[in-house]
């Protein structure tokens, strides 16, 4: 059993540092093709990398609803999801233009804090660490996107409202998951983002073949690892990780983002980013690994 969690923890770590290496990805893909192309190609791609288990799910006969749901949850589930997580990822990536890699992995992992505050909605009670965590988030997030003269940059903003969408996203993933296969919820949501995003590429930007020929790498690799590879990585791994090694491995990916933009895009964080930094990934961890929210009575 040890043994088995150990290998667990170790498919974790690798998907926290996948994921942290997708901000170096987004930034150094954004050098060839705008934002909203960027992100219609990821997901594309990410979706594409799906279709081997998608097949083999079937092959498996495994079911796409559970037993018992309603069959307008084959549509509505990925629409629900891919909205959410078009908001994030368009949010993040345009504010991606103008701020760093660590920057931007730090202010996204704040969704981790924001999960507990809006379950309140939905009729979620969070323990003492859901109400503690995000307001040391909100010290560190501070330190890190606010000037000593109280000013906030246009890119950390929208950052920090994707976070909200990416909270937004987590809510609705624990709603839908029990009713649809996961790698069936996770190809829908991929794609409905990707088609979304080519909408707006199509309407705001150019769309320059030379420009994906160039970026090809950060493009494909963003779309493969972080979206295909990792996803597939935490499903397996969450089956024999506990949850509060789950969780504390997880929130290691704010610091691979700063780790691989510092190595790979020679990005700095001033002292008082660090500050913050330490802050926002306390504040992360307490919210996770203090007494979990359950349903209010």
């Amino acid at each position: 059993m040890q043994t088995r969690i150990l290998k667990a923890n170790i498919l974790l770590l690798l998907t926290a540092a996948i994921w942290g290496s997708g901000f170096v990805a987004q930034r150094s893909g954004m050098d060839y093709v705008g934002p909203m192309t960027y992100s219609a190609l990821r997901f594309g791609i990410g979706a594409l990398s799906l279709t081997p288990l998608l097949w083999l799910n079937s092959r498996k006969g495994i079911p796409v609803l559970s037993q018992g749901v309603d069959k307008k949850f084959i549509f509505l589930a990925p629409c629900l999801t891919g909205l959410a997580l078009f908001v994030g990822i368009s949010l993040q990536q345009i504010g991606l233009l103008h701020t760093t890699a660590g920057k931007a992995g730090f202010i996204t992992g704040l969704y981790v804090a924001l999960v507990p505050i809006l379950g309140l909605f939905v009729g979620l009670r969070p323990g003492f660490g859901g109400l503690f965590g995000p307001l040391i988030c909100a010290a560190g997030l501070y330190f890190i996107s606010v000037t000593k003269d109280f000013t906030l940059a246009t890119s950390d903003a929208l950052i920090i409202i994707s976070a909200f969408a990416w909270a937004i996203q987590v809510l609705l993933l624990g709603w839908l998951s029990p009713k649809i296969d996961g790698i069936r919820l996770a190809f829908g949501q991929f794609l409905v983002c990707s088609v979304l995003s080519l909408f707006c590429a199509l309407a705001f930007e150019t769309f320059p073949i030379q420009g994906i020929l160039d970026g090809w790498f950060p493009i494909v690799y963003g779309g493969v690892m972080p979206v295909g590879v990792a996803f597939t990585l935490q499903v397996i791994a969450q089956k024999d990780s506990p949850p509060a090694h789950a969780a504390t491995i997880l929130s290691m990916e704010a610091v691979f983002a700063a780790v691989g933009g510092w190595l790979i895009l020679g990005e700095t964080l001033s002292s008082r980013a660090l500050l913050g930094c330490s802050l926002m990934l306390a504040g992360m961890l307490i919210a996770q690994l203090w007494p979990k929210a359950d349903k209010a009575r």
